[in-house]
């Protein structure tokens, strides 16, 4: 019967044609040229297998085959397959969002028949070992610190193997410091020049965390950091203000602006406003803590601020200072709003124009005398109605307007119950003696006079400044070892100025 039809009449299962069983043939048969040819034919029916991925896989149709080796090398391929899937779907469950990934490239069964269309079966070359942009690593010496014998010993401080692996560190400066492609060039740093760059480094990080600082969170001259500056829009868009016109003065503790008054629910905001924006920056007012952690009206909250706080409690000082000196009457501004480190009070001149000092105004010898006397008064005034020492009075903190003198920056202000409240009064005396002194009034009283005439106290008046400053300092010791043996104060305290102090506002 002919090959072919033996073949037609044979069943075909799912594992291809079922194949009867050759009968045995002799010897002679095997050594045969036509069972040799036969043979070969039977060979050539099957695919070549060096390619796995002929079109076993990628057709649809699998070919027939009647060859168990096949068939195997086909299920093996798709187990692999299987596996590798398997396998990136346990790595992406492993990383999740972790900026740090581990790959398990290593252990895929990588194949030539994957879908180059899918975007999952891409292999990220950061995921693999291989990658052709990663500069070489330096060789370095192993641990036991050479390498070699004899003549050829070679240790960790050879000069080539130090330069490469100075460069191989330069990869830990920061981000901002661009090293360029230095390994890939082989350079070579000594560790002068190494450690030159490394300290250049930190110091620049150093340099620009501080520029940053400043620029964020100072109010430098003329300027106000972000933070301020949407304070006053917001005074701004709710009506406070109409508008903010410019800067009047600076100081080394704030800077003044000149705005026109809105409108407030609970009192009249006058026309001409000013605002006072107390500096954030503590570089030019360092000696401010003296002024404010000794005043029993701050001394419980001024040990749980940081300093950026303590400029608020500042601002909230001047505004209940100038509350009490408002009551008695005595000239200076209104106080119409205090916002954080904004404190915005009525405006001391006219027409945009402010009052001038008392040191640059030119008065006749009667309006100098009268300013002398106006002086002495308030001085006396805010000693004994209002408790308070100005401590940093001078011609420089006063204003002639309408005929009178009005005082201002009154935010280190301290009572009379200040450790150091005479000496800020003897030196205030001293600036408005010598003031007047040098401006010809003859009526001037002399330093120590007017320490007497303002405190009442009827110090010994001495020759020597010295001798005078010592009594004044053996008086407030005295006083301060009285406050801790009795546990209260030596001088009457009014609080009538409007309350108690201010809770310190949020960050927010």
């Amino acid at each position: 019967m002919d090959q072919a039809v033996v073949t037609a009449e044979l069943p075909k299962t799912p594992w291809g044609f079922v194949v009867k069983q050759p009968p045995a043939c002799s010897l002679t048969d095997v050594m045969s040229e036509q069972l040799a040819k036969q043979l070969e034919e039977e060979n050539s029916t099957f695919p070549s297998l060096h390619d796995p991925g002929a079109d076993l896989l990628l057709s649809d149709e699998a070919p027939e085959t009647t060859s168990d080796l096949m068939l195997a090398k086909m299920l093996q391929m798709q187990f692999d397959h299987e596996f590798d899937e398997q396998l990136r779907r346990e790595e992406k469950k492993f990383n999740g969002d972790s900026k740090v990934s581990i790959s398990f490239e290593n252990y895929r069964m990588v194949h030539p028949y994957e879908d180059s269309d899918s975007s999952e079966d891409e292999v990220d070359w950061q995921d693999t070992r291989h990658d052709p942009y990663r500069a070489a690593k330096p060789q370095t010496t192993p641990r036991r610190g050479f390498t070699g014998k004899g003549k050829n010993i070679t240790t960790k401080h050879d000069a080539v193997t130090c330069g490469r692996k100075n460069t191989a560190r330069m990869d830990n400066f920061a981000p901002e410091v661009h090293v360029g492609d230095g390994l890939g060039m082989d350079l070579k740093l000594s560790n002068q020049v190494f450690n030159a760059l490394k300290q250049h480094c930190y110091s620049e990080q150093r340099r620009s965390a501080r520029l940053h600082e400043k620029k964020e969170h100072s109010t430098a001259e003329q300027a106000v950091d972000p933070r301020t500056r949407l304070l006053m829009y917001k005074m701004v868009n709710a009506g406070v203000l109409e508008n903010i016109n410019g800067c009047i003065s600076t100081g080394k503790e704030s800077v003044v602006f000149h705005a026109n008054g809105g409108s407030l629910e609970e009192q009249p905001v006058p026309q001409e406003v000013v605002l006072k924006v107390f500096k954030t920056t503590l570089n030019e007012f360092k000696n401010r803590d003296r002024y404010i952690k000794d005043d029993y009206r701050f001394i419980d909250r001024f040990s749980k601020l940081n300093p950026r706080k303590v400029i608020r409690l500042w601002a909230e000082k001047e505004m209940h200072n100038l509350s009490r000196m408002k009551k008695a009457e005595i000239p200076c501004p209104e106080v119409v709003l205090l916002k954080k480190h904004i404190l915005v009070m009525s405006f001391i001149g006219r027409d945009h124009v402010p009052a001038p000092k008392l040191k640059d105004v030119q008065l006749s010898s009667e309006d100098m005398k009268n300013a002398f006397y106006q002086v002495l008064h308030v001085m006396q005034q805010l000693y004994q109605e209002c408790n308070l020492v100005h401590a940093d009075l001078s011609e420089y903190n006063m204003l002639w307007h309408e005929g009178k003198v009005w005082l201002i920056d009154v935010g280190q202000s301290v009572e009379p119950t200040h450790p150091h409240a005479l000496e800020f009064l003897f030196r205030d005396c001293r600036n408005v003696a010598t003031f007047f002194q040098k401006r010809g009034v003859s009526e001037a009283m002399s330093v120590y006079e007017l320490f007497n005439s303002v405190s009442g106290l009827n110090l010994p008046v001495g020759e020597e400044e010295a001798e005078f400053v010592s009594e004044i300092v053996a008086l407030e010791k005295r006083n301060e070892d009285h406050v801790q043996r009795r546990g209260k104060k030596t001088f009457s305290v009014s609080s009538e100025d409007g309350g108690p102090p201010l809770q310190p506002d949020s960050d927010d």
